[in-house]
């Protein structure tokens, strides 16, 4: 019997449903972090401020259907803009799909465990603060690592 691959494999990301499109998230949430991009050499700083709308325990967005609206400098990832998002961290799904990788071995739909991301260690280091308690001159004393 022939082994079927799975969507990830066989369809492009513009080509994926929506409901395919969202399960590639491995739920790591770096990309609800401030990142900061040095003026002089391009590269970014992943802090540990968290967005305002993040449960920092759950590691998940508290409004993700509206976030937008709440936050409006908020980037939704879609097929079209993945590319064009250099901050995305390399582990992130989207980024490894758009360039052409696959997913990694401990993301969740490879291994068939939901918290795969946080056991294999790759999900947003914590402590997190919430950005609501940073003034944003003092974000560069939330530099945690060069991001990659």
């Amino acid at each position: 019997m022939a082994e079927t691959k799975p969507f990830w494999e066989t369809k492009s990301l513009t080509d994926m449903s929506r409901e395919e499109w969202e399960s590639l998230c491995d739920g790591c949430a770096k990309c609800c972090v401030v990142v900061l991009q040095d003026e002089d050499t391009e590269r970014y700083h992943r802090t540990n401020i968290a967005c305002k709308l993040l449960d920092v325990k759950a590691l998940k967005c508290r409004q993700y259907g509206t976030r937008t609206l709440h936050v409006p400098g908020c980037v939704p990832l879609t097929p079209e803009n993945i590319a064009q998002l250099h901050w995305m961290p390399s582990s992130c799904a989207y980024r490894r799909l758009s360039e052409g990788k696959g997913l990694a071995d401990w993301h969740p739909l490879v291994t068939g465990d939901p918290n795969s991301t946080h056991t294999h260690g790759h999900s947003v280091a914590r402590p997190l603060v919430s950005e609501l308690n940073v003034d944003e001159d003092d974000y560069e004393d939330h530099i945690i690592e060069d991001q990659d």
